[in-house]
C-alpha cells in the first residue's frame, strides 16, 4: 500500500472531514490493504456512503478479508512446519510408534481443528493449502496480500496444482497470475483444469484413470429434514444420468410438481422403486439382499405424536418427529428401548463389568454419544472403537477402568490411537454431564458434550 495518506489529523476528528466519504473509501480501494488501512476502515461511517461508496466500501473490505487471510496462511504453514515428529515424540517416553498411526500422526491438524471449532477435515485442508501455499506459490500468496484475489482462488490453484511436479505447477501458476485478478472463483477453477491439462496431457489422464478407481457415494445432511445423496463419477456417466432422470421426469406429465421435484422424485423411484431394489416398494424377497436397517432415536412420547420435538436419525441428525414416526410405524420396523435421564437428557444404562462390551453397551454408548468423542471429529459412533477411558486392568479388573458407558466412548481409529500413543494428549470424561474434556500438547483445553435427547 501506499504510504501516502488523506492529511493528519482529519481522520482522528472523523472520516467525514476527508472530504467527500465516498471519495475517501474509492482511494482505500485503489491503494489496496496493507496494515495502516486496516487500522483506518474499522472507524468506516456506512450510513454516510451513497450506494456507489456503499459497493467500494464493500470492495475494500473484501480485499482486508484477503489480506488478513494470507497472514493466517503465513501462521498455519509455521503451525505445520513445527508439528512434532512422531519417531522423536514416541522414543523419548520409550514407547514403541504404532506404524498405521505414524502414517497420519500429524496432530496439527487436531489443535488446529480444536482451536478454530472446526471439523477435521476442515482444518486438515486449511493445513494442507498453508503448506503448498507458502512453498511453492509465492506469486499466488502476494496476489492474495494485496487483495487482488480470493482465498478460494489461492486454495483452487494450491490442491489444483498439488498433483502436478513443480515444473509443471510453475508454468500454470505463472499463466494464472494474469488472469486471476480479473476472473471469479468458477473460472479460476475452469481456467486451472484447462492449463493443467495444457501442459500435462499425459498426467491427467493418468489422474483421471486413477480417480475413477476412487468413484464414491456422497451422503450428507442440509437444513429441515432434508439430504444430500449422490455420486462422485467419471462426467461422462453423470452425463448419461441426468439424461436418464431427465427422461424419467417427463413421463409423470402435469401433475402440479416442479420440473426439479420431478427430476429429484425420478432418481428416488429409478435406484430405489425398482424390481428388486432393498427397501423398495417393489422390492423382491427372495432377492438374498439384506434388510434396510435405519436407526432413529425418539423420545416416546412424541414416538406416540402426544408432542412435538426432535428426534435423531442415525447418520444425519435431528429430524421432526413426523419423520421419526414416518420411520417407526413403517411395516417391518424393529423397536429397541433406551432409558433417558429426566435431568439431563442423556441416555443412560447400566451394564456388568467386562472388557469387551456386549452388545446392548455397544448400542447404548453409540446411540448416546453418535459420534467420535474427539471435539473436532464427526466420524459416527458405529464406526468407531469403544476406548476404555479409564485403561481397563486386565490383571485386576475390579481396581478400576470398569466396562461400563460412563467409562466407555465412541473414538475412531486415529483419535483412538492418538489417546494411546500420544503423551501430550489426555482426556477425563464428567460422568455427570457426559462432557469429555481433552487436553493438548501445548496445554490448552477442549470440551465435547454428547447430545440431550430432550432439548
Amino acid at each position: 500500500m501506499s504510504s501516502v495518506l488523506p492529511q493528519e489529523g482529519h481522520v482522528d476528528a472523523g472520516l467525514a472531514q476527508v472530504g467527500p466519504l465516498d471519495e475517501w473509501v474509492a482511494w482505500l480501494r485503489e491503494e489496496g490493504p496493507g496494515d495502516v488501512s486496516a487500522g483506518l476502515v474499522g472507524g468506516l461511517d456506512v450510513a454516510g456512503l451513497s450506494g456507489r461508496g456503499l459497493v467500494d466500501a464493500l470492495v475494500v473490505l473484501e480485499a482486508h478479508l484477503s489480506w488478513v487471510q494470507s497472514k493466517q496462511v503465513e501462521v498455519l504453514a509455521a503451525i505445520a512446519e513445527r508439528a512434532e515428529t512422531p519417531e522423536a515424540v514416541i522414543l523419548a517416553e520409550g514407547g514403541r510408534l504404532d506404524d498405521v498411526f505414524a502414517a497420519s500422526w500429524d496432530t496439527a491438524v487436531e489443535e488446529v481443528a480444536c482451536a478454530l471449532r472446526l471439523a477435521n477435515v476442515t482444518a486438515a485442508q486449511r493445513l494442507k493449502v498453508a503448506r503448498l501455499l507458502g512453498g511453492r506459490h509465492e506469486a499466488t500468496v502476494g496476489l492474495l496480500a494485496e487483495g487482488r484475489i480470493s482465498y478460494v482462488q489461492a486454495q483452487a490453484v494450491a490442491e489444483q496444482l498439488e498433483v502436478v511436479d513443480d515444473e509443471v505447477a510453475g508454468q500454470v501458476e505463472a499463466v494464472m497470475v494474469g488472469k486471476m485478478p480479473t476472473q471469479a472463483a468458477g473460472q479460476t477453477r475452469a481456467s486451472l483444469r484447462r492449463e493443467i491439462l495444457r501442459a500435462d496431457p499425459e498426467g491427467a489422464e493418468l489422474r483421471h484413470r486413477q480417480r475413477v478407481r476412487e468413484r464414491e457415494l456422497l451422503h450428507y445432511p442440509k437444513d429441515d429434514g432434508m439430504a444430500v445423496f449422490g455420486a462422485v463419477l467419471p462426467a461422462q456417466q453423470a452425463a448419461l444420468m441426468e439424461q436418464a432422470v431427465d427422461s424419467w421426469a417427463q413421463g409423470y406429465g402435469d401433475d402440479g410438481r416442479s420440473l426439479e421435484q420431478k427430476r429429484a422424485d425420478a432418481l428416488f423411484e429409478l435406484v430405489v422403486d425398482q424390481p428388486g431394489a432393498v427397501g423398495g416398494l417393489r422390492a423382491d424377497a427372495g432377492s438374498g439382499r439384506s434388510a434396510v436397517v435405519v436407526q432413529v432415536t425418539v423420545p416416546f412420547d412424541i414416538l406416540l405424536g402426544a408432542e412435538d420435538g426432535p428426534a435423531e436419525l442415525k447418520g444425519y441428525g435431528p429430524v421432526t418427529g413426523s419423520q421419526a414416526r414416518e420411520l417407526a410405524f413403517a411395516p417391518g420396523s424393529i423397536w429397541r428401548r433406551l432409558l433417558t435421564e429426566p435431568e439431563t437428557g442423556l441416555v443412560v444404562k447400566a451394564d456388568p463389568t467386562t472388557y469387551r462390551p456386549t452388545a446392548e453397551t455397544q448400542r447404548h454408548v453409540i446411540a448416546r454419544d453418535q459420534y467420535c468423542a474427539f471435539p473436532s471429529c464427526r466420524m459416527p459412533a458405529h464406526r468407531c472403537d469403544l476406548d476404555h477411558i479409564r485403561p481397563f486392568d486386565h490383571r485386576h479388573p475390579e481396581r478400576g477402568g470398569p466396562t461400563v458407558p460412563d467409562n466407555l466412548q465412541p473414538l475412531c481409529r486415529r483419535h483412538h490411537r492418538l489417546k494411546t500413543h500420544h503423551p501430550g494428549w489426555a482426556v477425563s470424561r464428567d460422568r455427570h454431564t457426559g462432557t469429555a474434556t481433552w487436553t493438548a500438547p501445548t496445554g490448552h483445553r477442549y470440551t465435547n458434550t454428547p447430545p440431550v435427547y430432550r432439548e
